[in-house]
This record gives structure tokens, sequence and C-alpha cells, in this order.
């Protein structure tokens, strides 16, 4: 089936470009995208699932051609959630299934947490539950080491410095130093860069940590535990899958540590890929959606919610 985009104008504010495939009376699939993609990091995943599924897939806030608000709290973690459930309304879903990458999946993490009545099923690519991430960051040095990008990026003088060097030496020398560049292609190069220029697109994808709650110590620094992590953590009820690139240097693998307590049905799919797992290792990715999709049916899903 062909995928085609729409621009929703939603009550959140803002207007997202949208692109949407397959039957439209089928199971629903919303995937969220991270930094510094759009919906095309799922390019592989929308073209193999929309013949079974109506597959839906936005560019944030912030990013490509959806709007982009101007201050920095405009991009806290609950905007996005609240722009996922709007969407979700708009296209008339009482129920999904939640597909998340990077901030997607970390907003897909909270919306779950948040809106468990709305979301059937959960499958998250390399990105971390929260409660794990910030313990990792405080607890864990080479977590920490791994993620001092996030304070690169929290710098207000971060747009000065990569104007100094440009957008392709960005992309050469931070993105690629996360990913395979032999498995992206010279056009889809140019799809990053013609993004990243769009105006204020840069400095709104950058607005996304810097709003963001999370402690990022810095090597060595000690720091105050937040109690939130010597307190107890809900747990999530519906089916989750969580496909990992084993071979992602910015997210461990020890974000899988200890997952189980926080999800009482999961699948954990280990897979031989660097952080951007959906296009390093699209059939794998593939494969591990059909089969969680395939052994936990919404029916079954939709049973555990109501019970």
């Amino acid at each position: 089936m062909t995928l085609q985009q729409q621009r929703f104008h939603l009550p959140t504010g803002v207007d997202l470009d949208v692109t949407m495939g397959g039957p439209r009376d089928g199971e629903a699939l919303i995937f969220l995208h991270g930094f510094p993609e759009s919906h095309r990091t799922w390019r592989h995943q929308l073209a193999a699932l929309c013949d079974d599924y109506f597959v839906v897939a936005p560019d944030q806030r912030g990013y490509a051609g959806s709007s982009k608000p101007p201050r920095v709290e405009d991009y806290a973690p609950d905007k996005p959630v609240d722009d996922l459930i709007a969407l979700a309304d708009a296209l008339e879903l009482e129920q999904f299934t939640l597909v998340g990458h990077d901030w997607g999946g970390a907003i897909a993490w909270m919306a779950a947490l948040r809106h468990p009545d709305r979301i059937a099923r959960l499958i998250i690519a390399n990105a971390p539950h929260p409660f794990l991430f910030q313990r990792t960051l405080i607890d864990d040095p080479e977590q920490r080491a791994a993620s001092q990008y996030i304070r690169a990026f929290r710098d207000p003088a971060f747009e000065t410095k990569l104007g100094a060097v440009g957008m392709e030496k960005f992309f050469e020398v931070s993105f690629m130093r996360t990913a395979d560049a032999k498995l992206l292609s010279e056009e889809e190069k140019e799809v990053y860069l013609d993004q990243w220029r769009t105006p204020g697109a840069f400095t709104a994808m950058l607005n996304w940590y810097r709003a963001s709650a999370i402690e990022v110590p810095a090597i060595g620094e000690q720091v105050e535990r937040p109690a939130f992590l010597d307190a107890p953590f809900p747990s999530l009820k519906m089916p989750v899958l969580v496909i990992w690139g084993m071979r992602d240097t910015a997210l461990l693998p020890v974000q899988l540590d200890g997952l189980s307590a926080y999800v009482d049905d999961l699948t954990v799919d280990e897979v031989d890929a660097g952080h951007f797992v959906t296009w390093e290792a699209p059939d794998d990715v593939n494969a591990a959606i059909r089969q969680f999709l395939k052994e936990k049916p919404l029916t079954a899903a939709l049973q555990l919610d109501e019970a």
C-alpha cells in the first residue's frame, strides 16, 4: 500500500506532518522517532507493515516540517505525550500499539505510564526506561560517560559552535559516531541535512534535551540521588517488546538490566546493531515486531487492560 503524508492541526497548538498508510480499519500502530531524525527512521517498518496494519508516523514537534514552538519548555516530555494523544483522538483511535525509538521511545514509555487505557501494546527500540536511565546515570560510570553528549547539547552555545563547523561536520563527526555510515545512502544523508537546515529546526531538536528533567552528572561528579530512585515505581501491565541494538555506544545494554521489575509482560529481542537499529537491522526489527504482534494479539491485550 502507498504511504501518504497529511498535516494535522492539534489542540496542543502544533501542526504535525504525519505519514500514514495501510487499512484504515486495521489495527493501528503509531511510530515515534527520536533525535536527530524524523518519521523516516521507520521507513523500513512502515513499508513492511502497512499491508496489514494502519501505520502512523508523525514528525514530532520541532522536527522536519512540523511546528517549532519557540520556548525550551515547549519541549518538556509531557508536551509530545499530549501531541500523541491528541493525534490519536484526531484519528479516532481509542487504543493503539505505540512504537518508539530514542526520544520517541522516551515519550512512548511516559505515554504508556500515563495513558495505559489508550496503549494496548508498547514496542521500544533502543530507548531506556526512565527509572533505569536516571539510576544508571547516577550509579553506572560507563553509562554516565556515554551520556555526556547530553550535557553538550544542553549548552546554550552549542548552536554557535555548530554554525562554526557546519551541518556536514555534525553529520560526519557526531551523528555518524553512533551510526553505521555504510548503511546510510547519500540520498538519506541529504534528507537529514535538508531537515536540519529548516529554520529553527536544530534548536528545537536540542530543546528536547534542554527541557528534560533528567539529571546527567559530569564524570566523577558527586550528586544527590533523586528521591524517586529510592521509592516504588509503577510497573506497566500491557505487553511490552524491547528491541535493543547491542552495539549502541550511547545507550548501553545496561539499560536492560532489571527491566522486568517495571514491566509485567516483557519480551526482549537483542539485535546485532548499533543505536539506529530501525534502519541498521531493519529485517531483524520487522521480524521482531511481527512476531510480537502475533504472540500478543490485540484482543488479549484488551482483555488484560479490562481485567
